[in-house]
């Protein structure tokens, strides 16, 4: 049984309806709706395979001479592997969350790009890119900024019409 919002079903919107008028539209929105669950499964599969190569990434770092000290270089290589285990599990979110609603989550997905970014900007090694590249990538984190605190008013302006 799905859970409907307060919001009446005349006012819903669904990005895949398993409901239409074309028995064919319906039949390929339930196959993608399948896709999307077999992609939900293999990214969590992602996910386990993110954590061992954090452990493997970290123990193979401990175990090189200087025994059990990190390098700077060792350091951020290891926030490499955690991040993108972090995104990977923003990406399931996504999905998970898509699987309920029917509905793209754009606030998440401005949130995963965010992530992702950030965890660019962590590793990225200045002694080998350019200053356009640096630019490019500050023009990037900028409009994802600014368009996830877009989102969030819009998302708190709907919050208090619904409570009127």
């Amino acid at each position: 049984m799905k859970m409907v919002n307060s919001r009446d079903d005349a006012q819903r919107h669904e990005e895949l309806p398993t409901e239409h008028e074309d028995a064919l539209i319906a039949f390929l929105h339930k196959v993608i709706k399948i896709a999307v669950k077999i992609l939900a499964v293999l990214m969590v599969l992602v996910i386990f395979w993110g954590v061992g190569d954090v452990v493997y990434v970290l123990y193979n770092n401990l175990k090189a001479p200087p025994f059990m000290l990190l390098s700077i270089s060792d350091i951020f290589k290891t926030f490499a592997a955690f991040l993108a285990v972090l995104i990977a599990i923003e990406i399931y979110q996504n999905i998970v969350l898509y699987l309920r609603t029917d509905v793209i989550p754009i606030k998440l997905v401005v949130a995963t790009a965010l992530m992702a970014i950030a965890r660019k900007v962590i590793i990225i090694d200045f002694a080998t890119v350019t200053p356009m590249y640096i630019f490019s990538t500050a023009a990037v984190v900028l409009a994802l900024g600014i368009t996830y605190y877009l989102v969030g008013q819009h998302h708190k302006e709907r919050l208090i019409e619904e409570r009127k």
